[in-house]
């Protein structure tokens, strides 16, 4: 079992670097794969609950060996929860379906512009966190624009935006407006949905080089530019394999090469968009 490493969030908890996603993986698949996961060394399980499976995902942390204080579990708020006082029934339907007393990431799945509540659901989410029931706040597809409105009328910037970002998705500009407020980036689809970009010349070029499938070479470059990753899949034998990327590095001519791969297209939502 390989160890994972951990990054530090601005609220001075710490996250595994690399975690296991279960989007699209129906609830009573999740139970299994997620009990596989952990059995694999996975310590972060992120889910949602647009995804309809945090029963699942709470039934695999209650039956496995692995202590729960060695398990961070984040869940998202759905569009139509925004608002203070749904945000805060929301998120208690989603601790009890979990099975928990106390979350340890919550995310703001979309920003959804046009219902124009985020910011009210975001001073939820503050209170949720002063009041100990979850340890850390984010949000989800949340672009600078979103984000500055947060800071400025709450006064507290999110610890976490998770956003899609893969090698022909690079959000340059997003990246940066995290680093200078202490926000981490976490990924999802981090592998851009398989097909294309694992085929990519210039992935597999690398992958031969260091004998490593081309999804560990993309989630290697991942960790080295400092992205939170949450790769997904139901295979046993591919859930073990994107966990192992502790044991290599990429040089940086390899990083730089896969970095010249960005098109700015997206395989997901537009967030200004999606309401």
């Amino acid at each position: 079992m390989l160890a994972v490493n951990n990054v530090k969030l601005s609220t001075g908890a710490t996250m595994p670097q690399l975690g296991f996603g279960v989007w699209q993986v129906p609830d009573a698949e999740a139970t299994p794969a997620v009990a596989e996961a952990l059995k694999a060394g996975y310590r972060s399980i992120d889910t949602a609950a647009a995804y309809g499976n945090e029963s699942g995902v709470g039934q695999a942390i209650a039956q496995s060996d692995v202590d729960r204080d060695d398990v961070f579990v984040t869940t998202k708020l759905w569009n139509a929860d925004h608002g203070h006082d749904k945000t805060l029934r929301a998120f208690d339907s989603s601790l009890r379906k979990l099975g928990l007393d106390v979350l340890d990431l919550y995310l703001i799945h979309w920003p959804t512009p046009a219902r124009d509540l985020y910011v009210d659901t975001w001073k939820a989410f503050v209170e949720l966190q002063k009041e100990g029931r979850v340890r850390a706040i984010g949000v989800s597809n949340f672009q600078p624009a979103h984000l500055s409105r947060l800071i400025d009328e709450t006064g507290v910037a999110p610890a976490v935006n998770q956003i899609e970002l893969h090698p022909y998705l690079q959000q340059t500009e997003l990246r940066a407006f995290h680093a200078e407020h202490g926000i981490q980036t976490e990924a999802w689809s981090p592998l851009g949905q398989g097909g294309e970009l694992l085929s990519d010349p210039v992935v597999a070029e690398i992958a031969a080089r260091h004998g490593r499938s081309a999804a560990q070479v993309v989630l290697r470059w991942h960790l080295q530019i400092g992205n939170v990753v949450i790769p997904k899949s139901v295979t046993p034998s591919r859930i073990r394999e994107n966990i192992a990327v502790f044991d290599f590095e990429l040089s940086d001519e390899e990083v730089a090469a896969l970095s010249t791969l960005d098109r700015g297209g997206r395989i997901g939502p537009n967030p200004d968009q999606l309401n």
